[in-house]
């Protein structure tokens, strides 16, 4: 398979096997109006296999608390001219923001609509983030 290199644009690379379709819903990517190539199970020396997203739009905005909660061993490279002019390696949040809904259904978010939902990461090993609230599990 050929995908061809981006010239101005931003490339999600080492996104764990399988989840860039969850990383693509979770940023809206499909709201942008540009060329957005999603490459599923992509071998690799390091992690096996692995998928990568590539945008072609050089002012993308992107939400890294979601793509460090999703895949948190991510890089985001940002491409200018054909080449690699910023690497940013992507981390566990330590606090994600109306990103994940608590599924506790006794939860104060379920009932107050203007309140955020605010998770804490609770163990940074196993990625577990808990509700500031009510203290309910959240995983990727």
């Amino acid at each position: 398979m050929l995908v061809e290199p981006i010239k101005n644009g931003v490339v999600i690379d080492h996104i764990v096997a399988g989840r860039a379709m969850q990383i693509y819903s979770l940023l809206g990517l499909d709201k942008l109006d540009c060329p957005v190539a999603i490459l599923k199970n992509v071998p690799s020396r390091r992690m096996g296999k692995k998928d990568i997203i590539k945008i072609d739009l050089a002012d993308v905005q992107l939400n890294f608390d979601v793509l460090g909660f999703v895949s948190p061993q991510s890089t985001v490279d940002i491409i200018r001219d054909g080449v690699v002019a910023e690497k940013n390696h992507i981390g566990l949040p330590m606090r994600l923001t109306d990103i994940l809904r608590c599924k506790n259904p006794r939860c104060i978010t379920t009932t107050e609509q203007e309140i955020h939902h605010i998770f804490r990461l609770a163990n940074a090993e196993k990625g577990i983030y808990r509700c500031v609230y009510c203290d309910t599990k959240a995983t990727p």
